[in-house]
């Protein structure tokens, strides 16, 4: 099995410094890459997404290299489904530490394309599936007086490319929500937006619309990998706690 990212298993981290992490969207691209990262770095992550066959296979790669992980299957678009998988976390291992909501489709398309079908999709996956994970995480951080919350948005959140209107939207909404529970939140509570530019990933894979097809050859030319993502999570969760690392952009240095 290969990795598209290969980092040192770090032995130092004690049962203090060590978190409970869980990442959405993680059987593939960023999110599998920033559960190898926190994994390595001496993290429990829990990895969940609906495709249990690929978080079988990633967590069988670090449980071999000594780290600690576990797979989880969930849709992220089911909120009692959510509820019920952190409260299963908690219960296992007495609390949950990091969210990161990195769950995410891109059906880029022009508007007069009128996928709305694809549209209503996106908003279900990158806005609720988002909001369903704050919610279902946010009593437990409450009650533990701590946690961390990162969302995954997109330069997409800063910008609106041609066939990136709803796209970017959905981008625009997470970086909101984020920063509305940033300034909501006590400051136990950190808050974490991470905005990628161009990277490796599996989201293209599935664009149907022509014009978006065709942008989308040049536009990925210049792609970075999704570790250079991962690496950026890490360091905002390895921060001290008096340390809120609010947003990090991180993109091709070609891209503008």
């Amino acid at each position: 099995m290969t990795s598209d990212t290969t980092t040192d298993i770090d032995t130092t981290t004690d049962d203090r410094q060590r978190k409970i992490v869980l990442v959405t969207g993680a059987s593939s691209g960023i999110g599998a890459s920033t559960g190898r990262r926190l994994a390595a770095a001496g993290h429990h992550v829990v990895l969940a997404a609906r495709r249990t066959n690929r978080l079988a296979e990633i967590v069988e790669d670090l449980t071999a290299q000594g780290c600690s992980a576990e797979a989880l299957e969930l849709d992220v678009t089911d909120h009692s489904a959510f509820v019920a998988a952190v409260d299963a976390v908690v219960a296992e291992h007495g609390r949950i530490d990091v969210y990161v909501g990195n769950a995410g489709i891109m059906l880029l398309s022009r508007l007069d394309a009128l996928l709305v079908e694809q549209w209503d999709r996106m908003f279900d996956v990158n806005v609720r599936g988002l909001y369903h994970g704050v919610a279902a995480v946010l009593p437990h951080f409450t009650r533990q007086g701590g946690g961390h919350v990162v969302t995954m948005a997109s330069v997409g959140a800063h910008e609106v490319p041609p066939t990136s209107a709803i796209y970017s939207a959905t981008k625009h909404a997470a970086w909101a929500l984020s920063e509305g529970l940033r300034i909501e939140s006590p400051g136990s509570i950190r808050v974490t937006t991470v905005c990628p530019g161009v990277t490796e990933s599996e989201l293209a894979d599935h664009i149907t619309d022509d014009h978006a097809v065709e942008a989308m050859r040049t536009y990925r030319a210049s792609a970075i990998p999704a570790s250079a993502i991962a690496d950026a999570v890490a360091y905002a969760v390895d921060q001290p706690v008096s340390v809120d690392v609010n947003e990090i952009i991180v993109r091709p240095s070609r891209q503008r």
